[in-house]
């Protein structure tokens, strides 16, 4: 199978690694040529413009910042939908916005080919490894053909039913991340404020009911001091203003999230676009005067899940 991949940032770079590390024949783009030097040093093709991209593979791949640069990439004059043709697969592993995903893959449609969206979950560091989760949504015949692609990009692959669905469901998850990282926040303060060894109240949380993913990699980063988890504060309000837009569109009405999202804006607005959405904490530590640290924590955060051969898969009934 011949694989173009678009978008080769913090997370798509390291998808990217996956797929021609384990042998995949691999054209590349990206706006920033450098990002794709390492990839053509070790055989990868380079694209000229999407359309050309898509004309020479089988499968093409986008991981981009918004929904906006999806649109760009596919709608240009030389974009993907001008290279696309019958029984080619789009896949848009972007975070994205579910309608959006769907009036794209209406004019993929249009060309004769697929659209399927598959955004990941887990981190950069998990992408790095081929650890990651992904979520993949449409036509269940094209996500096996992918499936070879799919396992060594991610490790746990869960196909969540029509298109638009993995959408959906990633901006719930990332929804969910952000709550849970100010509440530790919070949590992680109150501790230090009462006296608490943060060593030890890490450990208390990770065996305990208030344990969870987020605690297990990012409080490692603001124990550490480096507060580095590859995700910013402006993707963060991105991804929660797609979480908040669907709601909105649904005509749910939320509590929590409007909260959230007011709380990230003041972290951006205190600490820039570009800080990393762990910094989010500093807003207590600043206004408390207490530093979030303790001894022992690695420079680099560390994977408490064994990497093990194969994926998981899950095909669901869409």
């Amino acid at each position: 199978m011949k694989v173009g991949f678009i978008g080769l940032g913090n997370v798509g770079g390291k998808l990217a690694g996956s797929l021609q590390r384990n042998g995949f024949e691999l054209t590349v783009r990206d706006l920033d040529r450098a990002a794709a030097a390492p990839f053509l040093a070790r055989g990868a093709a380079w694209a000229e413009s999407p359309k050309e991209m898509a004309e020479a593979v089988d499968l093409v791949i986008t991981c981009l910042p918004s929904p906006a640069a999806s649109a760009a990439v596919m709608e240009a004059e030389d974009g993907l939908l001008a290279g696309l043709s019958r029984d080619k697969i789009w896949l848009e592993m972007s975070t994205t916005d579910e309608a959006e995903v769907r009036r794209l893959a209406g004019l993929v449609e249009a060309k004769g080919a697929i659209p399927l969206d598959g955004p990941v979950s887990g981190g950069c560091h998990r992408a790095a490894t081929g650890n990651i989760s992904i979520f993949v949504g449409g036509q269940r015949a094209a996500f096996e053909r992918i499936l070879p692609a799919l396992t060594v990009m991610g490790r746990r692959i869960l196909h969540t039913g029509p298109l638009g669905s993995a959408s959906v469901l990633k901006v719930v998850t990332n929804y969910l991340c952000s709550v849970h990282l100010v509440a530790l926040g919070e949590a992680l303060t109150v501790a230090k404020a009462a006296g608490m060894d943060l060593g030890k109240a890490y450990e208390a949380i990770r065996i305990s009911s208030g344990n969870s993913f987020v605690h297990e990699t990012e409080s490692q980063v603001i124990l550490n001091g480096s507060y580095n988890i590859n995700f910013t504060m402006d993707l963060v309000l991105k991804d929660m203003g797609l979480f908040d837009g669907l709601a909105q569109r649904l005509e749910v009405p939320l509590e929590v999230s409007p909260l959230v999202l007011d709380i990230f804006r003041d972290g951006r607005a205190r600490y820039g676009d570009r800080a990393w959405s762990s910094m989010i904490v500093k807003r207590l530590e600043d206004t408390c005067g207490l530093e979030l640290r303790a001894p022992g924590f690695p420079a680099e955060m560390t994977d408490d899940e064994p990497e093990e051969p194969g994926a998981e898969v899950t095909v669901g009934a869409g």
